[in-house]
């Protein structure tokens, strides 16, 4: 009997439930998140304004200047169109409109006179002001056979070439601003805990082997939630005539405690 009592007492302790061994220790999510301050992230270098000037009408290019690689000054005329029909189109909408206004003098005289009608005179003054707007259109319509540079820069690319036949809309110049670049980067998103507007720190430019000092400027509103990262910009806190925009490199911060 003492023996069929301990194989029961055996028995009923095996299938006890198991105490739950503790985890080992690791280290705790907040900490395996909290990437270090120091982790290299890359640096870009991008322009303050940039654009590509389009064609504001279908017509042959007779004039595209300068070239890739040169400045460019604000209001300067970068692309001239053959223009000889838009400017046919102005003059008789000039003819039309210097006809319209002899009618309605006419009229007026003659109303004077009594020899028209109120309804003559305001029909009269109406192609005026149509002959007006026609006109209007044609100046602007003109005014798109030069392309002028919205700002000061450099060229960077031609899409088209000189004497070319262009449709509406398609792109003719690149253009970057001269104006000192800012420093594009994507860091990780848990790094808003720490960093903040103001932020400053250093890069590492690839293309000229020297570091300079920038400081943060903006962050974006919006986290990738596929890569966790975010993208910041910041401004260079000297001017370098050697950076250019393109350049990369990589960015150390180091966090304030």
């Amino acid at each position: 009997m003492k023996r069929i009592a301990l194989v029961l007492a055996v028995l009923l302790n095996c299938s006890a439930p198991l105490a739950a061994e503790p985890r080992p220790a690791t280290p705790g999510d907040a900490a395996s998140k909290a990437l270090a301050a120091d982790t290299p992230v890359r640096a870009l270098l991008v322009p303050e304004q940039e654009t590509t000037l389009a064609a504001g009408m279908s017509g042959r290019l007779t004039e595209l200047e300068p070239r890739p690689g040169e400045r460019v000054k604000k209001g300067e005329i970068v692309a001239r169109f053959e223009c000889s029909e838009p400017q046919a189109r102005r003059d008789m909408a000039l003819a039309e409109l210097h006809s319209a206004r002899l009618a309605h003098d006419g009229k007026i005289r003659l109303q004077g006179l009594q020899s028209a009608s109120e309804l003559e005179v305001e029909l009269a003054a109406a192609a005026v002001t149509k002959a007006q707007a026609q006109l209007a259109v044609a100046k602007a319509q003109l005014g798109q056979c030069r392309v002028a540079a919205p700002f000061s820069g450099w060229v960077v690319k031609w899409h088209v070439k000189p004497f070319q036949g262009v449709n509406l809309g398609a792109p003719l110049i690149e253009i970057v601003s001269n104006q000192r670049p800012r420093v594009r980067l994507n860091v990780p998103s848990l790094w808003l805990s720490w960093l903040k507007t103001g932020t400053r720190f250093d890069i590492d430019i690839e293309e000229t082997g020297k570091r300079y000092a920038v400081q943060l400027k903006q962050i974006n509103s919006r986290v990738d939630p596929v890569s966790q990262t975010i993208v910041v910009e910041a401004d260079l806190l000297k001017d370098d005539p050697e950076l250019l925009p393109g350049m990369s490199g990589t960015a150390v911060f180091t966090r304030q405690k």
